[in-house]
């Protein structure tokens, strides 16, 4: 299962969230959002993470030059599009919206390596704290990551209901926007992963 924790600020919240078992760190490059980082303040905080924790740029209708020089100067090892095109030669995951019962935008996915869905906020891209239906991760037959309102109490049942690739959580494990509490990051990445360990178990006996 991969676990990413979005919208990380600091070494300290960074290094909290990988000693956990996080196997991924957000990084957020949209100016308008408050968890908002320069390329220069991630990579300090890239610099200090261990190897083989991925370090993934998000961006919000970005120039795909502008993409592609961040991904090189931080370095990214994938970037997460909001909109916008991919740049030639960069790993990326495509952000698809949930409305209702409907998944929008699933006809820009092409050459993605996975599909993070979120709930569509109008205004928000990303970071809404809202839940969506998690059994329509199921339909999508693709790599699929759930964001979206997900913590420590839900992300079990999201996961049973969704069967994901991986989970996303960002503003319902902070205590302000852009500063994690790290009993809650701790406690979701570690209720994620022990409900994956159930599933592989469970997947394991039926084969």
């Amino acid at each position: 299962m991969m676990v990413k924790i979005c919208g990380i600020t600091s070494a300290e919240d960074a290094l909290v969230a990988v000693d956990a078992g996080a196997s991924a760190i957000g990084f957020n490059f949209y100016p308008a959002s408050p968890r908002y980082l320069t390329p220069e303040a991630a990579a300090l905080i890239a610099a200090q993470l261990p190897s083989g924790v991925m370090k993934v740029g998000v961006f919000v209708d970005e120039a795909p030059a502008s993409v592609a020089d961040i991904a090189r100067a931080v370095p990214l090892d994938i970037v997460q599009l909001h909109g916008g095109e991919a740049p030639v030669g960069v790993r990326y995951w495509r952000v698809c919206r949930v409305n209702g019962d409907s998944v929008l935008d699933l006809e820009n996915v092409a050459g993605a390596e996975a599909i993070l869905l979120d709930t569509a906020v109008r205004g928000m891209h990303g970071g809404t704290g809202r839940t969506f239906a998690w059994p329509l991760a199921r339909i999508i037959g693709h790599n699929v990551i759930v964001a979206g309102g997900l913590d420590a109490g839900n992300v079990r049942e999201a996961i049973r209901q969704a069967h994901p690739w991986g989970v996303d959580a960002c503003s319902r494990i902070e205590s302000a926007p852009g500063r994690k509490d790290r009993m809650k990051m701790t406690d979701f990445v570690h209720a994620a992963l022990a409900e994956a360990a159930l599933a592989d178990a469970a997947s394991a006996v039926e084969s």
